[in-house]
């Protein structure tokens, strides 16, 4: 009681500060309830404040642009799900449509419109691969593990994760296309794996050859890049996402990608590459292959090693940042970069190959739609002779930036030929064959069809003829007078050393007393088809031919006298099959002179190398027959000759025919044969031409008044026609 007393009684500080102590009591009476005066001053606050935010917001005007927007938002949404809903349901209907369509996988592992030639050596190993090659099927599960993530890092990241179409990366694709300044579907496409084979697969569309103008064409249009071609290129890849697994599809693209050097699939890459299955690659190798299809011509390490060498980096990079190799396998495939087979690095016999696919059938050849093998008669130890030797005379005797060319063709005599180079580029492929397309004058190289001619009708190669200046009257044309080489005349010559000394009168001479139908008749049938002139210029060499077929006619020479076909394929067969389709055993044909003329004219062409023109074509220990030619103002230079074992034919010139600048048959052309066959004949035996010599005249008695002898003999052909010609006794 007393305490509570004591806590109500007035203190003095409460006196002295009355407002301090009122406050706390003027509180507590407004929170007791005030009935209706208190609940409408409240109202009148709420309205107040709603008034304050009219008038923030712009007054009632704000409310209908708010309404107005939430209406148009509610429209957008309501009609877009709705569009959405609609173009779901048709993308679906397309998928199943297109769903129903596919084939089973393995009925679109090859889909190749041509098939491949692989062409064989005379040993039996590969050299040379044309068409579209198909190694064989393979599989995402058979092939090397590191070829699968090369191609799955370098083409699609998210190959696994997406369903056919990947947003993101058509997103990205566009953001690169438009940041490099160009369109937003040009260039970078975002396709995924899926997509690039629903490409490859062109949507379903076989090729129909009576349909479209070529196989380019229709490759062309499978290629397009349209929004309405992206669009069904879309709705396939989901279609085929349904229809097959993941590891399906890649199998379909890992088999129908095209890789350069005209290799369908990685199996048949890998084989033409490398010499071995995709099944084999190690990451050097898998990133090159994978590498490739960015650009397949242009990485092929067959055009550019170096360049396909740096792609591949780039692609062990991507491997190693996405896991699938270590530091160490990625700095071993750095520093180890694949290299290319043996037989793919050396690409020997590039015109032989495109010469044997020209003249083969054309039906397995250049149109094939089979798989075909294809045994030639190359030489690949001959063929890389040739080409040093070509590499060899250009570096050391050429001057520096001649565009002058040459050709070799290397045959043995029934007409094989083993190497053959068609210019000075050796490694090519589908180049213009100088060897084989070239028509060009055969200059002196054809006066050994004249003396055969000669031989053929009895004459001997001691009979002789006068080397004095001589003009003919040619019809419509006027005299002609053609002259020796040298500006000098020789006087009563044998036909031995006329030939010998490339001598054009008596040349002329000997054509017209064999007649100019018969040395036609002879040429022709020893191989030189092309047209053949019909004036006595015939005889130095004014018709055009090539070196394949002038080379074939010396070979002619060397068997014996009968006519020879080159010929550079001996089997062929469909890829499977053990029984051939065709095969060649000889190119020899019909006898076209006597092989005592044969041998006899051997005889005379010997003197041509060891004793006249052709002397720097000499080998060492070895009998070499051959005849040098060159043409008017020596626009073509040639040089044909033979041991017993090969003929070789070389010409020289340019393209252009601009005349060459200091060269005869007997120069550069010699030396480019000799250094070909120094080449070809090294670690051989000699072996001594089939040559005849001729029997020296037989000295007879002469009776007490002379007289000349009956029977002719070449001088008294001769002179009896120049006495009809020029008139005398």
């Amino acid at each position: 009681m007393t305490e509570s007393r004591r806590r109500k009684s007035t203190l003095v500080a409460d006196k002295r500060y009355p407002s301090k102590r009122r406050k706390p009591t003027a509180t507590k009476r407004a929170a007791k309830p005030a009935g209706k005066k208190a609940t409408a001053r409240k109202a009148t606050t709420r309205k107040t404040a709603r008034k304050k935010t009219r008038r923030m917001s712009g007054g009632n005007g704000g409310g209908i642009f708010r309404r107005l927007f939430r209406w148009i938002w509610r429209l957008i949404w309501g009609l877009t799900w709705r569009v959405g809903a609609i173009v779901g349901m048709l993308v679906a209907l397309a998928v199943g449509i297109v769903y129903t369509t596919l084939p089973d996988v393995d009925a679109l592992l090859d889909g190749r419109a041509r098939g491949s030639v692989t062409l064989l050596d005379r040993d039996g190993k590969v050299f040379a691969w044309r068409g579209d090659q198909f190694g064989g099927v393979i599989t995402a599960d058979t092939v090397s593990p590191h070829l699968k993530n090369a191609v799955v890092a370098t083409e699609d990241k998210r190959f696994y994760r997406h369903f056919g179409i990947s947003p993101r990366g058509v997103a990205s694709a566009v953001r690169i296309n438009l940041s490099e300044g160009r369109g937003p579907l040009s260039g970078h496409g975002g396709s995924t794996i899926t997509q690039q084979t629903a490409k490859l697969l062109c949507l379903g569309v076989p090729y129909e050859p009576d349909q479209w103008e070529s196989e380019a064409a229709y490759e062309s249009d499978c290629r397009q890049g349209s929004l309405w071609r992206k669009g069904k290129e879309a709705i396939y890849a989901m279609a085929m996402e349904v229809k097959y697994s993941k590891d399906e599809i890649l199998t379909i693209y890992l088999n129908r990608a095209f890789l350069g050097a005209g290799a369908r699939g990685f199996e048949a890459a890998s084989q033409r590459y490398f010499g071995k299955s995709a099944a084999e690659v190690s990451p050097a190798e898998a990133s090159m292959l994978a590498g490739l299809l960015v650009a397949p011509t242009r990485y092929a390490p067959t055009n550019d090693l170096q360049r396909s060498q740096d792609r591949a980096r780039l692609v062990v990079g991507l491997m190693e940042t996405q896991g699938y190799l270590s530091g160490a396998q990625a700095s071993e495939a750095r520093s180890r970069p694949a290299q290319l087979s043996e037989a793919a690095a050396a690409r020997a016999g590039g015109y032989f190959a495109d010469w044997v696919m020209a003249s083969g059938p054309e039906f397995f050849t250049r149109n094939t739609t089979e798989d075909v093998v294809i045994r030639t008669t190359l030489d690949q130890r001959i063929q890389k002779s040739a080409e040093e030797a070509l590499k060899y005379i250009f570096q050391e005797k050429v001057r520096e930036g001649s565009k002058a060319q040459a050709a070799i063709v290397v045959m043995s005599a029934d007409g094989a030929v083993r190497g053959m180079v068609g210019g000075r580029k050796t490694r090519v492929s589908g180049a213009f064959n100088r060897a084989t397309q070239a028509l060009r004058q055969t200059g002196s190289s054809f006066k050994p069809f004249v003396y055969a001619t000669a031989l053929e009708l009895g004459y001997s190669p001691l009979d002789t003829v006068m080397d004095e200046p001589t003009c003919w009257n040619i019809a419509g044309s006027g005299q002609w007078c053609p002259e020796n080489y040298t500006k000098k005349y020789y006087g009563r010559v044998s036909l031995a050393d006329a030939l010998k000394n490339s001598l054009n009168i008596p040349a002329v001479k000997v054509a017209e007393i064999s007649g100019l139908e018969n040395v036609r008749t002879v040429a022709s049938q020893f191989g030189i088809t092309s047209d053949l002139a019909q004036g006595l210029a015939l005889a130095l060499g004014a018709s055009e031919s090539t070196l394949i077929e002038m080379t074939g006619a010396y070979a002619g020479i060397l068997n014996g006298g009968s006519a020879v076909e080159p010929y550079g394929l001996t089997e062929l067969k469909l890829l499977g099959d053990d029984k051939p389709v065709m095969v060649t055993t000889t190119g020899i044909g019909e006898r076209v002179i006597r092989d005592e003329a044969a041998k006899q004219l051997t005889w005379m062409m010997e003197r041509v190398v060891s004793q006249g023109t052709g002397g720097r074509a000499k080998l060492p220990g070895w009998q070499v027959a051959g005849k040098t030619g060159t043409t008017q103002a020596a626009r073509d230079a040639w040089f044909i000759g033979f041991t017993a074992d090969y003929v070789t034919g070389v010409w020289m010139g340019y393209d252009d025919n601009t005349p060459l600048s200091g060269v005869t048959g007997g120069g550069l052309p010699a030396e480019i044969w000799r250094e070909t066959m120094l080449r070809v004949t090294e670690g051989m035996t000699p072996t001594p031409l089939p040559m005849l010599a001729p029997a020296p005249p037989v000295q007879v008695q002469q009776p007490s008044q002379p007289r000349r002898k009956q029977g002719g003999g070449f001088a008294k052909a001769v002179d009896n026609l120049l006495k009809d010609i020029f008139g005398g006794n």
